[in-house]
């Protein structure tokens, strides 16, 4: 039980970089421009249910995907850690979102933008579901699980709730506070990619030593 606030933070921290909803809150905004409340309630709700929903299925199915594909957990570590820290780079470098939409895109997604790019891949992206996936294969039991899935669900209420409120927590923010925090976060993501990353570059580091001394 020792560990498991632990956990729960580093799951909170993590999905609350990745999914990014700080960073997605000016895209939206351009996006919805010149749409009325009650349409940009409805984009919201519409893109936080289907992301989470999409983001839950691989983090609870991810074992299974695994195994059909015949893939080694520390290897989906070191590739997730590798996407991770790229997108903590970018967010270091104060970039909004990973995903560039250009004018053209934008006006031919407006008609359903809550599904794409918003869902996917702006909240539920690959950073997102490598993390998913390995947090709960790094669960130690049941109890750490179900934290697992309630920090998500609390990651995308919050998203919720900053997305439906973006119009004025963006005027509050200003651009250079949403910058110093977009900083911030992706500098805490980047040490929890090196994290993933020397967690899944140890074990097979240490069977190849062992290899070499059986030789």
């Amino acid at each position: 039980m020792d560990s498991l606030l632990p956990f729960a933070l580093l799951c909170f921290t993590s999905f609350f970089t990745l999914v990014n909803p700080l960073g997605t809150m000016p895209v939206f905004l351009s996006m919805t421009e010149g749409c009325s409340d009650r349409e940009r309630k409805a984009i919201v709700m519409k893109a936080t249910v289907v992301s989470f929903v999409i983001l839950l299925a691989f983090t609870v199915c991810g074992r299974f995907l695994f195994q059909f594909f015949g893939i080694s957990t520390n290897g989906f570590r070191i590739a997730g850690g590798v996407i991770i820290f790229k997108i903590g780079y970018d967010m270091l470098q104060a970039q909004y979102t990973h995903i560039k939409l250009n004018e053209k895109e934008m006006k031919s997604f407006v008609d359903d933008i809550s599904i794409t790019p918003l869902a996917i891949p702006m909240l539920c992206g690959p950073g997102a579901i490598a993390n998913g996936i390995v947090l709960m294969e790094d669960a130690q039991n049941y109890i750490h699980k179900i934290v697992l899935i309630g920090v998500l669900a609390l990651v995308f209420l919050i998203t919720y709730w900053i997305l439906r409120t973006s119009p004025r927590l963006f005027r509050f923010l200003g651009e250079t506070g949403n910058n110093v925090m977009m900083r911030l976060m992706g500098l805490i993501l980047m040490v929890i990619a090196v994290e993933c990353f020397v967690s899944g570059v140890r074990p097979i580091l240490v069977d190849i030593f062992r290899e070499g001394i059986m030789k």
